[in-house]
């Protein structure tokens, strides 16, 4: 798990760490990218080509743009993780 952290998080990327550690948590989400953030994390399947054309029109390489997915899958993996593992310690 800290290999994949880091990977996606790491001092490495296109995007900024910031912005990279926002999509992961869910908090300060720049507002162009908020809107495809809540549909990967909720609605992955409903992504379209169009999704990806309006983050490239507002100026984001295709490497931004796996990288903002990536980030928010990890977040909302973690998330589920964790509220699996709190739930499993509650029924101890």
């Amino acid at each position: 798990m800290r290999r994949l952290h880091d990977a996606v998080l790491g001092p490495d990327g296109s995007l900024p760490y910031g912005t990279r550690l926002a999509l992961a948590t869910g908090h300060g989400i720049p507002d162009e990218l908020r809107p495809y953030a809540d549909k990967v994390a909720r609605h992955a399947y409903r992504v379209t080509d169009s999704d990806v054309d309006a983050l490239r029109e507002a100026g984001y390489d295709d490497e931004a743009i796996f990288e903002v997915t990536v980030a928010v899958a990890l977040g909302v993996g973690l998330h589920r993780r964790d509220v699996g593992l709190g739930a499993l310690r509650a029924a101890r």
